[in-house]
């Protein structure tokens, strides 16, 4: 059962020391969350403890520091494993990030396409769940299919039923948009695929930091996303997968740590989950991942999702409310992600207008220029939100904006 903790919303900003930096003058307002959070201290003096006590190679050496750095980043694999409710520590695959994921499985289970075979991705995914399934389909002349969605940004149901076919080898989806916030169907998604036996990979860098998620009860196939959006460091990140199709899968990358015998002739592969962890990791990282684990469940992943959608609900009444203001992406289902555009201003000038008054916020196409070339724009100013925000700084974002606006105008 998930442990949480009260804490007020000046206790956790004290956790957080980059959140009293102040940026041209201001105070800063951090609504970039989608591209990366910010780090608690725990997580930073995690990495700081490893270099300074504990810097060895992990699974190779009799030593004393080695053994200790094992035991430390073997026991991040099993606070992960209980974080996604996944059945084994070695269903989890320690990677350098989501794109690393994706890329591994698009590799991986390439292997298996051939000519006709399909491969279903849907209209709102970031290019590192289009790019990566592109380069498999060319390479194994095999066919990518695209789930459409609708004006509010959901996905279009009745068109992904009618893509599956015998021919659909892996779906392929985000658990959560980062440029909408639309929160996908995902258990139907996957409930609807087995029902054909076709395996389903999730995209959850969007997702994992805003709610509870159960690989186990979603009973997807397998499951990635990014340590640097869980408040961990970058350079990290998770692939799940189910322990039969990891053991079915050819590995992604050769070299140390990934084999169990090597002669000029034959490799045997090592056990999981070291067959698709070759060479030397990103051991801090991992180990300070472990630790942002830690964190978000002693604050409560309950809390975390309640106040996002407190800061959530907030602004998107206070953008509404501005004239010339229209926001890109109004599902019902979604998580703490604004995204808007001005009529007749560019997203750039809003975003470097903000700046000068010490807001954070990602302007762009996000790495979803699909999504951009459906509603017919460049890109938009995008405010991600953390457990961490205020209602109060989306106010002054307001202010911000209206100014920046009365500027531009």
């Amino acid at each position: 059962m998930e442990k949480e903790m009260t804490y007020t919303i000046s206790e956790i900003r004290a956790m957080f020391p980059i959140l009293s930096e102040q940026v041209n003058g201001k105070t800063l307002v951090y609504f970039d969350n989608g591209a990366t959070a910010q780090k608690p201290q725990s997580v930073i003096e995690a990495e700081r403890h490893y270099y300074l006590h504990q810097n060895a190679n992990i699974h190779r050496g009799v030593h004393t520091l080695s053994q200790e750095a094992t035991s430390a980043y073997e026991a991040s694999r099993e606070k992960i494993r209980r974080f996604l409710n996944a059945a084994h520590a070695h269903e989890i695959i320690f990677t350098s990030g989501t794109t690393q994921g994706i890329n591994t499985i698009a590799f991986s289970f390439g292997t298996m396409l051939n000519e006709g075979d399909e491969v279903i991705i849907s209209a709102m995914e970031h290019h590192s769940n289009i790019v990566p399934w592109q380069m498999a389909c060319e390479y194994r002349k095999a066919t990518l299919r695209v789930i459409p969605m609708n004006e509010k940004g959901e996905l279009q149901m009745d068109a992904f039923v009618s893509l599956l076919n015998e021919r659909t080898r892996i779906v392929a989806v985000s658990h959560v948009s980062n440029a909408l916030g639309t929160i996908n169907p995902v258990k139907e998604i996957i409930a609807l695929a087995h029902q054909k036996n076709i395996p389903v990979l999730l995209d959850g860098a969007q997702a994992v930091q805003h709610m509870k998620v159960d690989v186990q009860e979603l009973d997807c196939d397998f499951y990635v996303f990014s340590g640097h959006k869980l408040f961990g460091p970058t350079g990290t990140g998770i692939l799940y997968g189910k322990e039969q199709w990891l053991n079915q899968l050819p590995p992604y990358m050769g070299g140390g740590d990934m084999i169990k015998t090597v002669t000029f002739e034959k490799t045997e592969y090592n056990e999981l989950p070291h067959k698709f962890e070759a060479g030397t990791p990103n051991i801090a990282g991992g180990i300070a991942l472990g630790y942002a684990v830690d964190f978000v469940e002693e604050v409560g992943i309950a809390t975390i999702r309640e106040r996002e959608e407190e800061l959530l609900h907030h602004a998107t009444k206070a953008l509404a409310a501005i004239d010339g203001v229209r926001i890109i992406g109004t599902a019902a289902q979604k998580t703490g992600v604004v995204s808007f555009v001005v009529d007749g201003v560019h997203p750039y000038d809003i975003g470097t207008l903000l700046d000068q008054q010490g807001i954070a916020v990602r302007t762009g196409h996000h790495c979803t220029q699909p999504i951009m070339d459906f509603f017919g724009i460049p890109g938009t100013v995008r405010a991600s939100f953390a457990f961490y925000n205020t209602t109060e700084e989306i106010d002054r974002m307001i202010t911000a904006l209206n100014k920046a606006i009365k500027m531009l105008k």
